[in-house]
Order: C-alpha cells, then structure tokens, then sequence
C-alpha cells in the first residue's frame, strides 16, 4: 500500500492511496484540468481511478469530485449529507454513480477495507477514512476541530497518517482573520491545531508509524517549522518519518510496508 498527496490546504486538497490495482483519490478540491496535471505529474491519468472519496462538501475538498467521476465514470463515494449538501449546486454529485458510505460501517473497494470516521466539523455530515490492506492501517484525518474518543479509537493504530496541523494557536489569535473566522478555524468544529495534533499523537502507538505527514497547514496561521516543533516534542524518535504536505506540491509516493 502508498500513499501521495496532490496538494493539501485552503486552495485544494487530494490525497491518493494505492494498494494492489486500487487506487482511490480522497478529495478533489482542484479543478478537473488541475487535477489532471498534478496526477499527471505522478504518471497517472484519472480513467485509472478506481474511486473518489469525499470527506465533506467544503470547496476546497469536493471543487471537481463530481465533475471528475461523471468525466472518468468512476464511482464516487461520501456520506449522505454531503451529498446532500451540494444538491443543486456547481459541485453537485448528481449524474455520477455515487455511492454511500456510512460512518462507522467499513466497506471495500477493490484491495481495500474503507473505515469512515465521523467528525465534529462545520459540515452536514463529514467523515475521514481509514484504510486497510494486508495488515496496514493508513488513515487519512484533517478537518476536524477537536479530538474525540471515537477519533483516538479510529488512528491510535496507523502504520501512516495524513494528519491536520492546520494553525498554530498563537498565529491564529494575532493573525489577520476577522474574529468571527477565528472562532470557526479555533472552534469545536473548525480546524486542528499543533498542539491538537501532538495531543492525538500522544494517545497513539507513535512507534508503529513509518510515516507521518502533516497536512492542511494554513498559509497565514502556521508555518512548517511551528508545526514540526508540536509535534516533534511528541514523535522524539525517528523524526526522519515526519514530513509535511504543501499546498503547490503534495508530496510524492511513500510506500507502507
């Protein structure tokens, strides 16, 4: 199983996992002729997906999924609200073949078992993806403004992550966002701070993971090396696992073994 992101943050995000011929993309917040070029930058075209999942219906998640899926015919999966929130509107799924998915009901897609987690966000139904494959766990988790027992249960056992680290608290409170954007992004149902982060981390079996990638990291809030202090006080060994995902670049294949 690899894993690879096309880019992650405010202006797009599209995560790809692969696991024998299944290749399923989280997301598609580009779009379509964009998220065209970024796959092609991996040497893929999108008739090769198998499936698009989608977490909620914020545009920086969903911009193109159903556009994609009715262009490539793939299906394309996310929970009934979701759906349900974009009925009627540009990002609309109607005239793909959606399927549902079902917090908490794993289901499969080619090689790969699919665990939806429900999340507390400012979304109609949103729900992150842990994926297994042969004995590996990959779980892919942003966009969530607190860290609840469900969660913890959810990824404390991941052999990789994709884990939000979306603002440092201090950024946030003297950065230019308008108050009331600072309580959503800070808030029950916004985004994961560092420190949020570090604190899932430290309920987690850190030791199993070959990777960890820190994702959605906010371009005016945060900063690379901010989020890597958080969360390298928690991950003290083995630091040579963490990388950070960018809005242009992604980042490229890393294999789970």
């Amino acid at each position: 199983m690899k894993l690879a992101s096309l880019g992650s943050g405010s202006k797009g995000n599209a995560t790809l996992v692969e696991a024998d011929d299944t290749l399923v993309l989280i997301d598609c917040g580009f779009t379509v002729k964009e998220t065209e070029q970024r796959l092609a930058r991996l040497g893929l075209a999108p008739d090769q997906l198998s499936a698009i999942l989608v977490t909620h219906e914020h545009g920086d998640h969903i911009r193109s999924a159903g556009a994609l899926a009715r262009k490539t015919g793939c299906p394309v999966y996310s929970s009934f609200g979701t759906a349900s929130a974009v009925q009627g509107k540009r990002t609309s799924l109607s005239g793909a073949n959606w399927q549902e998915v079902r917090p908490g009901r794993t289901f499969a897609i080619g090689a790969l078992q699919i665990l939806p987690v429900l999340v507390p966000h400012d979304a109609r139904e949103p729900c992150q993806y842990r994926f297994s494959w042969q004995g590996r766990t990959l779980g892919v988790l942003t966009d969530l403004g607190a860290i609840t027992p469900h969660v913890v249960e959810a990824y404390q056992d991941c052999d990789a992550l994709v884990l939000e680290c979306n603002h440092d608290a201090q950024m946030l409170v003297h950065g230019p966002y308008p108050p009331s954007l600072k309580r959503r992004v800070g808030g029950m149902l916004g985004h994961l701070s560092n420190d949020q982060a570090a604190a899932l981390l430290r309920q987690a079996n850190v030791d199993r993971l070959q990777h960890l990638v820190l994702s959605h990291l906010s371009e005016q809030n945060n900063t690379s090396r901010h989020a890597l202090d958080a969360i390298e006080r928690v991950v003290t060994r083995g630091r040579e696992r963490i990388g950070v995902a960018s809005q242009t670049e992604g980042f490229g294949w890393l294999q789970v073994h």
